[in-house]
């Protein structure tokens, strides 16, 4: 035999034995991940059925109990009716209702925080996961868990273009708007390119947590904002759940913000209170979104925040909440 074939020859042995090792790795930490799942503390709140699925909401505090609205506009007795709006909470892309731990536990009266389908506690949803079908799950999910509206409603990110479609299509079950540092539906270009590079992360994040890496070094892996809520329950929050569902979301953002794009007109949201929060430091391009938003209700404002951190409710959270009590 040939030098060159022993040395061919022994290359394929260390490739199969690579190939084992991280095969068994691969398992050994399903296995792991499997095991250790079933002793994840369980979450606050409740499963509520939306039509085929279920969605984990978790409602803090209480308003002023009357005749008010209910999430499919028929009049009923719930939380809040004629009192203080219940505040809505959306968070945005790869993110849960734990990132709202702070915001939720500084707000009074009636406040819900919920997972999108496939998010941490939620159960899967059919395709494509685009914000018109979240708005529309939303909106089933406020009505079957019996949460009275008007709603006060605070979006994040993504978690924007999901309550701007909510106000369009509900508008007399929409008290407020606050939006925090959304998505440009304009910037089209940037969601085609980022869509394929997000696709893909969330899918090696979405390995990583199967293979139970997330929970053995989640403190290196989660987002350096997550809050002590979502880095306690971090194996659920950014699992392989919340990594698909987010992968989902990131393929049809672009069908998204078209969505978003075809509602928008001089005088869209009339008198409505409405707060655009934005980071400091800003482009020129942000800033002038921002307006454009302020702009599409005589009662619109911008405010920027003193923090430069794309995630606001966590570097500003005193922020934030006024910006909330000021519609609601």
């Amino acid at each position: 035999m040939s030098k060159r074939a022993v040395v061919a020859r022994a290359l394929r042995r260390a490739a199969a034995w690579c190939a084992a090792v991280v095969v068994l790795a691969a398992v050994t930490g399903f296995c792991y991940e499997s095991v250790a799942r079933q002793g994840d503390p369980p979450v606050a709140g409740r499963l509520v059925d939306v039509g085929g699925h279920r969605l984990h909401v978790h409602c803090t505090g209480s308003g002023t109990t009357g005749s008010g609205t209910t999430g499919s506009g028929t009049t009923g007795s719930g939380t809040t009716g004629s009192g203080t709006p219940t505040v809505v909470l959306e968070a945005g892309l790869a993110e849960s209702s734990a990132s709202w731990d702070v915001i939720q536990r500084g707000l009074p009266g009636r406040v819900c925080a919920y997972d999108r389908a496939g998010y941490a506690w939620s159960e899967d949803g059919p395709a494509p996961r685009t914000a018109d079908r979240a708005a529309a799950e939303l909106r089933a999910l406020l009505a079957a868990a019996g949460e009275a509206g008007p709603y006060v409603l605070v979006g994040h990110s993504y978690g924007g273009t999901i309550v701007r479609l909510f106000a369009h299509h509900w508008p007399a079950l929409t008290a407020g708007l606050v939006l925090i540092d959304v998505t440009d539906e304009n910037a089209t270009e940037a969601l085609q390119i980022s869509r394929p590079l997000l696709a893909t992360q969330f899918t090696v994040n979405q390995a990583l947590a199967r293979v139970g890496v997330l929970r053995l070094f989640g403190d290196a892996l989660v987002p350096a904002e997550a809050t002590a809520a979502a880095r306690a329950s971090a194996p659920v929050v950014y699992g392989a759940g919340s990594m698909g569902a987010a992968r989902a979301e990131a393929w049809a953002a672009a069908d998204s913000a078209a969505q978003v794009r075809a509602t928008v007109r001089p005088g869209a949201w009339r008198d409505l209170p409405v707060v655009v929060v934005i980071p400091a430091g800003q482009p020129a391009t942000a800033a002038d979104q921002a307006g454009r938003l302020a702009a599409l209700s005589s009662r619109g404002r911008v405010v920027v925040a003193g923090t430069t951190d794309h995630y606001v409710q966590h570097a500003q959270p005193d922020l934030v909440i006024e910006a909330i009590r000021s519609v609601r």
